[in-house]
């Protein structure tokens, strides 16, 4: 369990990033819980901007999770061969508008139980979908966050599922939402992979990581 300092060396941490990304949210396009879910899926090794490009194509031509249930899987591919991976992803996205066709009544269901039961839905695509389209309290563990979580000294872990268990303990319910849009943005745009700009970095002096 971390102490009461380390989590008031995080809050303060986030408060740091928060104002220097203030509304940061989910960058897949989307209009309902079910078309996030498919976003979600779709953007795995890809860019959201590369998936909000073929999205509106898709959903013109499937509005429905019974539209897309009913698929004909060369013709999702078509839609979304630029993505990658393409053949499992219409795959994935037809198999899991059928599970919520013939289990959930084609409402996309509100648990993290529900949603993993589903085919292609981990832990980090059901957080995206409790966090960002019913606003429950949820720590997604994209690359990004996992990066800048070990960096800060938030976490030592690797693996996503323990990563997110971390955070869930360093970082009060309320902020679990926020913080993930706010270090993926911050991934993003500073503290990237290969060469972080730390001396631009707005939490540089709380960083165990910081290379000034």
């Amino acid at each position: 369990m971390p102490t009461p300092e380390q989590k008031e060396r995080a809050l303060e941490m986030l408060r740091l990033l928060k104002a220097r990304y203030p509304g940061a949210q989910c960058a897949l396009r989307h209009t309902n819980a079910w078309e996030l879910l498919i976003s979600t899926i779709l953007s795995a090794q890809c860019t959201d901007v590369r998936v909000n490009q073929v999205t509106p194509v898709l959903f013109a031509r499937f509005p429905t999770p019974e539209a897309l249930a009913s698929a004909n899987p060369a013709e999702v591919e078509e839609i979304i061969h630029s993505l990658g991976a393409f053949r499992n992803k219409a795959k994935s996205i037809i198999a899991v508008s059928q599970a919520i066709v013939d289990r959930f009544g084609g409402t996309v269901p509100q648990t993290m139980e529900d949603l993993t039961s589903m085919p292609g839905v981990g832990r980090k695509t059901a957080n995206v979908v409790l966090g960002v389209a019913f606003g429950k309290p949820a720590v997604v563990v994209d690359t990004h966050v996992q990066r800048i979580a070990r960096r800060m000294g938030w976490t030592e872990n690797t693996d996503p599922n323990k990563i997110e268990q971390d955070l869930m303990e360093l970082l009060p319910p309320e902020e679990w939402t926020d913080m993930a849009h706010t270090l993926i943005l911050h991934g993003r745009t500073l503290c990237t992979a290969r060469s972080p700009k730390c001396s631009d970095c707005p939490v540089q002096g709380l960083c165990p990581s910081a290379v000034l």
